[in-house]
Formats: structure tokens, C-alpha cells, sequence
């Protein structure tokens, strides 16, 4: 019999029941365990020789995995380390394989903000509440980079082609032009408010990244502490304006500078489109 294999007629058993395993070993059991003996080394051996295998059929490489890959890689270990090699070996094929499903890297970060513009969720447009709509819509874009660290990187310098991304810019062009903004304007906005959103996003990154090759949590608070001191003790007769608002220039987190910019953004908006 083979490993793992059982005969339960053997002589003498007496409620007993043998394993064998290969030529010259035998176990035996009491038959009040031996199911769980039989599993166990079922386990360990696998089935007795003769059983029929199971045949798996490797999933099919598609732009969807290809994505999927990219962007968990690109969370794990940041976007300058994800590569088509990269790619190509963690789904266990060669990079050749990848250009049938995508021109390029360039082509890749098309397919991976759209990936992530596709969850953007932007709201119907309310025209008494568009500035509303779209502060908050900046703020989810956000909160998306934050939720697929490296992602940022890749829509830098990438021209939204494809339909997650074209909705998503159509829907945000709808909000500001019920309120009002030319078209003009609303055309640039959608350019600038990516910009600084993925800009944001970025930084955020890179203080990530460092934090994880260090291998310690970023302190921020004491980190701010030093550059407030450090512009505190600049000479004030070279430097009088940064001494003066050295208390200042640390203060508030990210999520406090952010929203300045975006309230910023949205009133600079507001007072050009009524010029």
C-alpha cells in the first residue's frame, strides 16, 4: 500500500486500524481516532497512489490583474519600485507577456488612476450648494490616494483617457458649471484641483516611505517642535519676517493645511468667475 494508505482487515486488529506507510512501516490506531489519523495524513502525503489529481487551470492575465498587481505593489513598496518585471513575476509569467494587455508604462498608469477614479464618487449637481459639492469632492479624492498610497504618482503628468476617469471628470465639470464658473475656468480648475490634490498625496508618500525605511513612526509633533526653533534662532536681521512667524510656519496638521488650500482654491474660484 502506499503512504497514508489504511487496511482495516488486517489479522488481530480487534477494533484497531493500520496505516502503512511505505514498504516497511506500520501504524496502528484504535478505530475510535483513526478518521482523524487518516486526515491528518492525508495532509501529509497527499492521497494514495493511483487517486485522481485535481487539475487547476492558471488564472488568465488580463488588465485587471495586471492593475490589481500594480497597485498592491505600489502600496507596498511605492511607485518608482513597481516595474513591468515586477509585475510580470509576482503573477509568475515574463514581461513580455504584460505588453499584450498594456502598451506601456505610461499605458499602466492610465489603467491605474482609472482604477481609483472609478470609486471617486461625485455627487448629482445641487446648484445652490456646489461650492459644498465640490470642496467635499476634493477631500475624497484625497481620502482615495490615502487609500492606494503610490497611485498619486502614477496620475502625474497622465491625461485621463478612459471611462472611469472621463466620468468622473464629467460629473465634477456639471457641479462647476451649475455654479456658475465659465467654462473656461471649470476647464483649468479640474486640471489645477488635480494638481494639488496628487500633489498633496505625493508628499504624503514620500513622508511614508521614510518613515517605513527608517523603521519608526514619524513623530510630527517634535518634528514641527525643531523647525519652529530652528527658524525661531535664524538671525532677525537677515531673516526678520521668519522669526516673527516662526510659532506660525509649523503649525496645523496636513489635514488642516489641506483644507486652507482647498478653501482657498474654491474662493480664488468664486471671486474669478464673478469678475
Amino acid at each position: 500500500m502506499t503512504a497514508g494508505g489504511t487496511d482495516n482487515h488486517a489479522p488481530g486488529n480487534g477494533g484497531r486500524r493500520s496505516f502503512q506507510l511505505g514498504k516497511n512501516v506500520t501504524v496502528t490506531v484504535p478505530e475510535a481516532v483513526a478518521e482523524q489519523v487518516t486526515a491528518a495524513f492525508a495532509d501529509t502525503f497527499g492521497k494514495a497512489k493511483g487517486a485522481a489529481k485535481a487539475r487547476t487551470t492558471p488564472e488568465r492575465l488580463s488588465v485587471d490583474r495586471i492593475v490589481d498587481v500594480a497597485i498592491g505593489q505600489m502600496r507596498e513598496h511605492g511607485y518608482d519600485a513597481v516595474t513591468m518585471r515586477s509585475i510580470a513575476k509576482e503573477l509568475g509569467t515574463g514581461p513580455a507577456s504584460l505588453y499584450a494587455h498594456i502598451a506601456n508604462r505610461e499605458d499602466l498608469d492610465t489603467y491605474v488612476l482609472d482604477r481609483v477614479a472609478s470609486a471617486w464618487e461625485l455627487p448629482d449637481v445641487d446648484p445652490e450648494h456646489w461650492d459644498d459639492q465640490l470642496r467635499r469632492a476634493m477631500h475624497d479624492m484625497l481620502a482615495l490616494y490615502r487609500a492606494h498610497p503610490g497611485v498619486a504618482r502614477a496620475a502625474m503628468g497622465v491625461i485621463p483617457m478612459k471611462p472611469g476617469a472621463l466620468m468622473s471628470m464629467e460629473r465634477l465639470m456639471a457641479i462647476l458649471l451649475a455654479g456658475g464658473v465659465p467654462g473656461q475656468l471649470a476647464a483649468w480648475f479640474c486640471d489645477l484641483m488635480a494638481l494639488y490634490v496628487g500633489a498633496i498625496a505625493v508628499e504624503e508618500d514620500i513622508w511614508r516611505l521614510r518613515e517605513e525605511a527608517g523603521g519608526m513612526e514619524h513623530d510630527h509633533g517634535a518634528h514641527e517642535e525643531q523647525v519652529r526653533e530652528f527658524m525661531a534662532s535664524l538671525p532677525a536681521d537677515h531673516f526678520p519676517n521668519i522669526v516673527a512667524l516662526a510659532p506660525l510656519m509649523a503649525s496645523g496638521d496636513g489635514d488642516d493645511r489641506f483644507a486652507f488650500g482647498v478653501d482657498l482654491l474654491i474662493a480664488g474660484l468664486k471671486a474669478l468667475s464673478k469678475g
